[in-house]
């Protein structure tokens, strides 16, 4: 048994690969499982799942962490992209001074603590870097601590001494905001959150749905009814509108003579003909009372019928409104094409036949699939639900976001960066904009981005979980519980004064507030708690300002502990 133990163990320290997926089997499971009303998510999970696999002592190479990072954050703003563009026009200057509040409160927690406990510079900026989640922290005083003139010796201590303080609070930092915001926050705040997150998406034009259900009720409908007025035989199939008083109104298809008749503009109705009438409600209703009894003519009925967004590219529908738009297609293809919704700028927009049409809006067009498709070529680019992503899209924009996101300004020999995660991100929301705007390129399905967003998150946290792991438990036996509680404190405050502060002062949406409290903190995983617990992307619209706030602020900030500290 020891035997198939230890070869066990030596095959995932060979393989780390094993282990991370190992390590995603036991968190997404854990994760699913309730107590009652309680659960910890896959998030959570997953990185209690890393910790306890990383006991093995499995070491993962840093860049797989960071590669899984940079897909969770490019999903993110992808998703909520054109959503963030609008919230920044109103709250992006409240949201940057509520980061900064938050930073400092967990700034001065670590000063403090550190100095109640007699910690050095490197024990305080550990704490801070690992109780705030953030790595820029650890890093920047790492390095700062050479340009002391400390000696190279005292350096490399200090520099030890952060590195396992980061180490044994950078979990709690992680887990415990992620249960603090997606869990216990909305009970201190007295919401819904997930009902919450609802409303606002219907507000902004968020929709969040399960593709596998879908209303019953149908605007568009196709009916058939028997010719028992004799005034209509005789009369053009074109003229059924104006007839039954119901311009959108058209027919379809006939039976006539026995045989099935693809009517166009000329068509003579003929006596006892069975129309296939398209319309509306109320079309039904006019034409029941007008043309005759409805009766069940399944051949007639059984033509293929296409919903499809459709991408105005071209100058001449352009310049068209949606009736003239209507009588072009009725012209070109003898029938009448139904416009179900028009959006803009990635937002629905109500519409009339007045409307003037703008190139890249997108139509939503309802009718034969013959008739769509000619529809669809005189507009421009047909949007077609598919499977594939743009993967050449979005390595694209990963590859110039983690540019531009690694250019590093010194600032007084601070050395100062978005980061490359942080670039990512930025380049994410541009790329979701971009879509939402001009729809001819750039198309990631939702399952795929489900899978970017989910896999990308908990396999950083399970990364993270197994590399933390030995330097959890050396932590502890060198500064016991004490270290664990302080980054406790320093992990909590923050997202207390956020919360209270988000509500009573800036008065920002739940959502959003939480979001913003996970951004201020630096810490992902909370966020993807959050999104879990709101079964919605709206809490990421108030992460991505005070994250990056956060980023550049706490690297700042592991330089002025490290000074503060000496």
């Amino acid at each position: 048994m020891y035997s198939l133990w230890s070869s066990f163990v030596d095959t995932l320290r060979a393989y780390p690969e094993i282990a991370i997926f190992l390590t995603l089997a036991i968190g997404f499971w854990f994760g699913s499982l309730k107590f009652r009303s309680f659960s910890l998510g896959a998030v959570t999970s997953t990185l209690i799942a890393g910790l306890l696999v990383g006991q093995l002592h499995i070491a993962v190479a840093p860049v797989v962490e960071s590669t899984f990072f940079l897909m969770f954050l490019f999903a993110v703003g992808y998703s909520v992209g054109p959503q963030f563009f609008q919230a920044l026009k109103k709250d992006g200057l409240p949201q940057v001074v509520f980061s900064l509040i938050v930073c400092a409160s967990g700034f001065l927690c670590a000063y403090l603590i550190g100095k109640l406990l007699g910690y050095d510079a490197g024990l305080t900026a550990g704490l801070l870097a690992g109780g705030y989640t953030n790595s820029g922290t650890l890093g920047v005083a790492t390095s700062y601590f050479k340009q002391l003139n400390l000696g190279a010796d005292r350096a490399a201590t200090l520099a030890s001494l952060t590195a396992i303080a980061y180490a044994v609070t950078y979990p709690f930092g992680t887990a415990g905001a992620a249960w603090f915001l997606g869990t216990l926050a909305p009970r201190l705040l007295k919401i819904d959150l997930a009902a919450s997150c609802k409303e606002l998406e219907k507000t902004i034009g968020v929709h969040i749905s399960d593709p596998d259900i879908a209303p019953w009720y149908r605007t568009v409908l196709t009916r058939a009814y028997r010719v028992n007025n004799g005034s209509l035989v005789g009369r053009k199939a074109s003229e059924l509108g104006s007839i039954i008083g119901s311009p959108d109104a058209f027919v379809r298809r006939a039976r006539q003579g026995g045989a099935i008749v693809e009517t166009d503009g000329g068509t003579v109705i003929e006596k006892d003909a069975t129309l296939a009438i398209a319309g509306d409600r109320q079309v039904q209703l006019a034409a029941g009372r007008v043309v005759g009894a409805e009766v069940d003519d399944v051949e007639l009925l059984s033509f293929p019928v296409e919903q499809l967004d459709v991408i105005v590219t071209d100058k001449m529908a352009a310049a068209c409104t949606v009736q003239e738009l209507q009588d072009v297609v009725m012209t070109r293809t003898g029938h009448r094409i139904f416009i179900a919704g028009l959006s803009r700028s990635g937002r629905e927009v109500a519409f009339s036949l007045a409307t003037q049409l703008e190139r890249h809006d997108v139509l939503t067009l309802i009718g034969a699939h013959a008739d769509v498709e000619k529809a669809a070529r005189f507009l421009g680019y047909a949007d077609r639900a598919g499977t594939s992503s743009d993967i050449a899209f979005m390595s694209i924009a990963v590859a110039l976001g983690g540019l531009v996101g690694a250019i590093t300004l010194h600032l007084g020999g601070i050395p100062l960066s978005l980061s490359p995660s942080v670039g990512v991100l930025v380049a994410g929301l541009i790329c979701g904009q971009l879509r939402s705007v001009y729809r001819t390129f750039g198309r990631i399905p939702a399952p795929a981005l489900w899978v970017f967003n989910n896999v990308g998150l908990n396999g950083f946290i399970a990364v993270v979980g197994l590399n933390a792991a030995t330097g959890l438990i050396a932590g502890l036996r060198a500064y016991g519980l004490g270290l664990l509680l302080a980054g406790l404190i320093v992990s909590l405050v923050p997202l207390v004064v956020g919360v209270l502060l988000g509500k009573y002062v800036f008065r920002f949406h739940p959502g959003i507030l939480l979001g913003a409290c996970a951004g201020a903190r630096s810490t992902t995983a909370a966020l993807g708690a959050i999104q879990e617990a709101a079964n919605s992307t709206i809490p990421a619209i108030g992460y991505t300002i005070p994250y990056a706030v956060s980023r550049i602020v706490m690297a700042l900030g592991g330089v002025i502990i490290a000074v503060l500290m000496r």
